[in-house]
């Protein structure tokens, strides 16, 4: 359902709210399988980006697995009632406590990113009797050349180890007693756009296969991530993300082994596009350049702006097709910091108070990182289905 079409609805509801397009979600994720095709094939969703409960049963009911950063979203996938062989628990910092609790799961596996971390999974494997399976997250030191605060795979990056620690990882490995081998993980960022970033991703892991079935590990399973982008600029007119190039860039260039198994860890893809925040307008304040338009929204909903000084499209509701009357506005939030700013010089139609804004592609990054400053209250969530 168009978002135009709940115009009147969203007036009637107290701002600022995250509302989703729940068509559009099942349409992105159908898209997606659908140019993954048939295979040794599995997409793991990431959690991090979207951990909404309605979200994530949209997810699970498409059978997608679970990408994991934290103990919490380890739980929030079991008690969604996500299968805990299709639960892969990643991240630099995991805590014993964390560990054991994915150990009493039996989740599928661990991404380690450290020598350090994979002897502590030894031990505690060994303490609690549970045998644990992991994957070592590969640096591969390829630079996606998206913004530096989300690029992950470059060698000064804190994930993962280098392909120099690998060659030291290899005796360690040979020596575990209850922590088995099963795979090789990547990922090397997010937001990007050219596809020849993860063909260079795949000359890597081939590179590393290589090495490791010279030393006889022949693993069951490859992992490279996600960090598929999509396109801030026209979320209408590109509401579905590129998946065939991406999925095609690894399925004709990775050398797959038999009876191996391909994972696939797409967040911002899946479901960047079905959500927006809606907020409204509370004053239009001139300036002596640009005039700022005042919301009732702010980097408490949608920090991304504030924090890599992203774009998001921003669009009044209540004229958005009117076309005459333009005016050039800074569009800002509430909060005491000078950062609270979605938009800097932004062209919109001539804005009053009590408009509706739709502050597009929110879905990822929006909701999951809201925070409390000021004291102000976490936005509820709305679904295009409430309204039928």
């Amino acid at each position: 359902m168009s978002i135009y079409t709940n115009v009147d609805h969203f007036r009637s509801i107290e701002t600022p709210f995250y509302y989703y397009d729940v068509a559009l979600l099942q349409k992105t994720i159908r898209r997606a399988q659908e140019a993954l095709g048939k295979g040794p094939y599995q997409i793991h969703y990431a959690f991090k980006a979207n951990s909404n409960r309605r979200i994530l049963n949209e997810v699970l009911s498409f059978g997608l697995g679970a990408d994991c950063v934290s103990g919490n979203e380890v739980n929030r996938a079991i008690e969604t009632g996500f299968d805990p062989n299709h639960i892969l628990f990643a991240g630099v910092g995991k805590t014993d406590k964390e560990i054991k609790m994915g150990l009493e799961h039996e989740i599928f596996a661990f991404n380690v990113e450290s020598l350090q971390e994979l002897k502590v999974l030894e031990q505690l494997s060994g303490v609690t009797g549970k045998k644990i399976r992991f994957a070592l997250r590969i640096n591969p030191n390829v630079d996606a050349e998206t913004h530096e605060y989300i690029t992950t795979g470059k060698r000064d990056n804190k994930f993962g180890i280098t392909l120099e620690e690998l060659n030291l990882a290899i005796p360690l490995i040979k020596s575990l007693e209850h922590a088995k081998f099963i795979g090789i993980h990547f990922h090397i960022g997010s937001q990007i756009m050219d596809l020849s970033k993860f063909k260079e991703l795949v000359d890597r892991c081939n590179e590393v296969q290589r090495l490791l079935l010279d030393y006889s590990f022949e693993l069951p399973h490859i992992n490279v991530g996600g960090g598929l982008g999509i396109d801030y600029d026209q979320p209408e007119a590109n509401s579905i993300a590129n998946f065939k190039g991406y999925f095609d860039c690894f399925k004709k260039n990775l050398v797959l082994l038999p009876n191996q198994t391909l994972h696939f860890e797409l967040g911002r893809s899946l479901v960047a596009q079905c959500g927006s925040l809606i907020a409204r307008v509370l004053y239009i304040k001139p300036a002596e350049q640009t005039s700022f338009m005042i919301l009732d929204a702010g980097m408490t909903e949608l920090i991304r702006p504030a924090l890599y000084r992203s774009f998001h499209f921003i669009e009044n509701l209540s004229s958005h097709e009117s076309h005459e009357g333009s005016v050039v506005y800074d569009v800002v939030g509430p909060i005491c910091e000078t950062s609270d700013a979605f938009a800097r010089s932004l062209l919109l139609p001539e804005t009053k108070r009590g408009d509706i804004l739709a502050i597009r592609s929110a879905g990822a990054y929006g909701e999951v990182m809201a925070s409390q400053y000021n004291l102000r209250k976490i936005a509820p969530s709305i679904f295009s289905d409430d309204f039928k």
